[in-house]
């Protein structure tokens, strides 16, 4: 069980890891070894997460989400597997965690007098420079 707050938690069964070659540095090691992590979750069918959850995730998660709600998180920044595979997990722990936390509503509100003045004044000025950009009549 991974967990993500004090009432979310994460089954190990419902992730799904599989093992690529990365690029980047690494010597002769990169065409030999498997280090990088491709991790997948299905976000859409997950029976651990709520709903408002799983639709928050799907939004936050963006391109990494595939047609069939499956979040695909690549992990190659270290050169073991055992590190990356860490880093996928805590990626998707960190995304998981900020999709739980609903957003603030917005309060409605009104400029104040002071910007509305301070706007108008801006405003003022801009069409008196430009006003003075006329064509130049020949006397």
């Amino acid at each position: 069980m991974i967990a993500i707050t004090d009432t979310l938690g994460l089954d190990e069964a419902e992730i799904s890891e599989s093992f690529i070659r990365a690029s980047g540095p690494g010597g002769q090691n990169v065409n030999k070894v498997a280090s990088a992590v491709q991790l997948r979750f299905d976000a859409r069918g997950s029976p651990s997460l709520p709903q408002p959850v799983k639709e928050r995730l799907e939004r936050l998660a963006g391109h990494r989400v595939s047609q069939d709600g499956i979040l695909i998180i690549t992990a190659q920044r270290f050169r073991s597997q055992e590190r990356n595979r860490a880093d996928a997990r805590d990626r998707l722990v960190a995304l998981i965690l900020r999709a739980a936390t609903p957003p603030r509503r917005r309060r409605a509100t009104r400029p104040s007098a002071a910007s509305r003045q301070r706007r108008l004044t801006t405003k003022a000025q801009r069409a008196r420079v430009k006003q003075q950009r006329g064509t130049v009549r020949e006397c």
